[in-house]
């Protein structure tokens, strides 16, 4: 239950402190006074919509904080500690609404994401506002209101993660179908490049060597020349290498004569040896080169393949490596889409059988709870003085359709009247008929186990007389299970609270200030006099306010 709220610089509030108790909280006050301002600061703090212009003028900030008792409420205390936010039996809420239109979310001390505080607001109030039976003229509202009496919501919610699945697969198959069209389309010109490079038996060591040994061979006389000579310079007689050994023998014989001749030795012999690998290495040269002219033909005709490979494919032919590879990555993918295929069609036909299966279990808790609901409305639309009407949740027939929310359309059928036949509720109902329904459904449909303090915010609009009193007693009636705290314009229902608290609007220096104040007995009887017979309260006017009072208690 609400237990405690503290509300900050909220439009014309500069700071209340309210109290409240278990059983049924009134709330009156002059038309303009602010009564509503409770209720918004309610949906504020538990996670509704907030902007800027609900800061106080000249306020940095607007804030609002609400404490629960949570002792009994086992969902919520299970959800807290999936959060980390489990505070024994207290649940505090606070909401921070900065002037420039964000906002903060606490709980239990803890800053969370708004859609956290949110769901945590779910399980602690219920709100139903004064406009809401416009809401009934929306045929989805319709379907929520039946499912939030059954309990059906988590149910639909597993229907439409079925739907999302679903739709996430198919959205995926037609994608894959696509792509695979269209390489379908390119298969045999794929298949037929991959060929062509697979025949040419390319590899990295040769497209990267075979310039270089077509132009060896077109030169290879010139080379055999050439390394000829530099042979003879290097190993004749009086060649380099000859010249290299006899000056390190010299300088082996002078080191005996001075040591320091020992390090010019050892570069002499280190660069004997560097021309002898020098003189092995041009000598394997010579005998390869020398045959490279016997392969001139081979290589030429290699060489033209190769370059005309490279011009197919608008590539160097050092990149036909890369472009067989990506030709072959190609095909493999055609071939594995398909399988991906086959794949996601099961994918998807196991989800649509999942969505079926489930909306066929949310379609039967439909249809019973349609029954309940529309016997226990209409009973209470025949207390609310409208005699002989009747209302019908309708859940159509299923369709054969994956969508939102199950395979149902829920309809409110209506009849104002005895003898009239049942139609669809927008083209039946007056707006008072509409409010007293709205008000029907907020009495049926409130969920104990999960929303322990139910809020209603003028509800009995548009009623009045003998029907008021009626209203007054289911809202005292539901109290006894609830924590009810309604905002209410009428007599006849404010004299049902227990808790009876006033909204007052003041003026101080060209400022507007609210303030609630709880009343005593006597002010109470003040204040339904007031309600009763205007700014001038007659003796007969507060005697009948007492009375109503007394009988209320």
């Amino acid at each position: 239950m609400l237990e405690y709220l503290n509300i900050k610089n909220l439009v014309v509030v500069e700071e209340l402190n309210i109290d409240f108790n278990l059983g049924m909280t009134v709330i009156t006050g002059e038309t303009g006074a602010g009564k509503s301002i409770l209720v918004q600061a309610l949906s504020i703090v538990s996670g509704g919509r907030s902007d800027a212009s609900l800061v106080r003028n000249g306020a940095a900030k607007a804030e609002i904080t609400a404490s629960f008792n949570i002792h009994s409420n086992l969902k919520l205390k299970s959800y807290l500690e999936s959060q980390d936010l489990d505070s024994d039996s207290e649940c505090i809420l606070r909401r921070i609404i900065v002037s420039d239109g964000k906002s903060r979310s606490y709980v239990n001390g803890r800053k969370v994401p708004l859609s956290v505080l949110s769901n945590i607001g779910s399980y602690l109030i219920d709100m139903h506002g004064q406009n809401e039976h416009q809401l009934l003229l929306r045929t989805n509202h319709h379907r929520i209101l039946l499912d939030d009496f059954s309990g059906s919501q988590v149910l639909c919610d597993e229907v439409n993660k079925a739907y999302v699945n679903y739709h996430d697969v198919k959205s995926k198959l037609e994608t894959l179908s696509a792509e695979s069209a269209l390489l379908s389309s390119q298969k045999e010109l794929l298949m037929h490049q991959l060929d062509e490079l697979n025949q040419a038996e390319i590899n990295l060591e040769e497209l990267n060597n075979i310039e270089d040994e077509y132009k060896a061979s077109v030169n290879s006389s010139e080379l055999v020349e050439k390394i000829s000579k530099i042979l003879n310079l290097l190993n004749d007689d009086r060649g380099v290498n000859n010249i290299l050994i006899e000056s390190e023998s010299e300088l082996e014989q002078s080191k005996e004569l001075d040591s320091r001749l020992n390090g010019i030795r050892e570069l002499i012999s280190s660069a004997q040896v560097q021309v002898q690998e020098s003189v092995y290495d041009l000598n394997d040269y010579l005998s390869k080169i020398s045959n490279q002219e016997d392969n001139l033909t081979h290589l030429s005709e290699r060489i033209t393949l190769l370059h005309g490979l490279g011009r197919k494919h608008n590539c160097q032919i050092t990149e036909l490596v890369d472009v067989q590879k990506t030709l072959q990555e190609k095909v493999n993918e055609l071939s594995s889409s398909y399988e991906a295929l086959d794949k996601l069609y099961q994918q998807q036909e196991a989800f649509e059988k999942e969505y079926f299966v489930r909306s066929k279990i949310l379609t039967q808790e439909r249809k019973k709870a349609s029954k309940i609901l529309s016997k226990e409305v209409t009973l209470l639309m025949q207390n609310l003085g409208m005699p002989g009407s009747e209302i019908i949740f309708e859940v159509g027939p299923p369709v054969a359709e994956v969508k939102l929310n199950g395979v149902d359309e829920v309809v409110i059928q209506v009849k104002t009247n005895a003898g009239q036949d049942f139609k669809p509720l927008n083209k039946v109902a007056s707006g008072g008929e509409l409010s007293r329904i709205s008000l029907a459904l907020s009495v049926s449909g409130t969920n104990t186990v999960l929303i322990p303090c139910v809020v209603f915010d003028e509800v009995d609009v548009g009623i009045s007389g003998s029907v008021a009193e009626i209203v007054g007693q289911m809202l005292k009636k539901l109290s006894k299970k609830y924590q009810i705290i309604c905002v209410t314009h009428l007599a006849q229902v404010a004299a049902q609270g227990e808790d009876h608290m006033k909204v007052e609007k003041t003026q101080k220096d060209g400022l507007t200030f609210t303030s609630v104040k709880s009343l005593s007995r006597k002010e109470r009887a003040d204040e339904v006099a007031r309600i009763l017979g205007g700014i001038k309260i007659s003796n007969k006017t507060r005697i009948a306010a007492e009375e109503m009072i007394d009988t209320g208690s």
